[in-house]
């Protein structure tokens, strides 16, 4: 079951759980509902391939709450947030921090499938990118202080004799230092490299805490 796409539903309210399940279970789709947003984090993978079917509003962590949680990391799992007609503008500010959808209640059972089998498709896409991330960061991990060094002043297309400079040894060690990240980041060019670091590097225009 870990690796086929899950449908994960959140809400506090337990009617609405297994309305839900029995909804998406017809279509046999892979579904496990949590009464909390606190309980779905407890059991959740970024490593899973699914999506979230979650309200908006929800005693404790709200589902803006959640989604903020999720965007610690890159290639989240998409949200499809349920709304009251009074959640509209939330459901709006969640769509502009990256949720997948948003639908209001009561919605047609019909519209709900296909916006998650969407949802599904899409991160079917994500999970091979979250696995690349991950593998960088772990690479990255594995890089001594001083290589993380030469790795931000390299991909900041510094040449090796200002490297030298900066960090007050000879050009020598440094071509070391750079043929040992190039090694152990598995780069096969300056490019690659760049590549791979623009890649970990959280984006000032997508934020991973939004303001709630």
């Amino acid at each position: 079951m870990m690796h086929k796409p899950t449908v994960f539903v959140v809400d506090d309210d337990s009617a609405v759980l297994d309305s839900l399940r029995w909804l998406l279970e017809s279509v046999n789709l892979n579904v496990e509902t949590y009464d909390s947003a606190e309980a779905f984090l407890q059991n959740y993978s970024i490593y899973r391939i699914g999506c979230l079917v979650a309200d908006i509003r929800m005693p404790g962590m709200s589902g803006l709450q959640l989604q903020q949680k999720l965007k610690a990391h890159k290639y989240a799992l998409p949200i499809i947030f349920v709304t009251g007609h009074g959640d509209i503008p939330m459901a709006v500010r969640a769509m502009k921090y990256g949720a997948a959808d948003f639908i209001e209640k009561p919605f047609n059972d019909q519209d709900l499938l296909d916006r998650t089998q969407a949802a599904l498709e899409k991160d079917k896409i994500n999970h091979q990118y979250r696995k690349r991330y991950e593998t960088i960061r772990a690479r990255m991990a594995n890089l001594t202080r001083r290589e993380r060094q030469v790795l931000d002043l390299v991909v900041h297309q510094n040449a090796n004799k200002k490297i030298a400079g900066d960090l007050g040894v000879s050009i020598k060690t440094i071509e070391f230092h750079r043929a040992r990240v190039m090694e152990k980041m598995h780069a096969d060019s300056l490019l690659d490299l760049a590549e791979m670091a623009r890649e970990v590097r959280p984006s000032s225009e997508d934020p991973a805490h939004p303001p709630l």
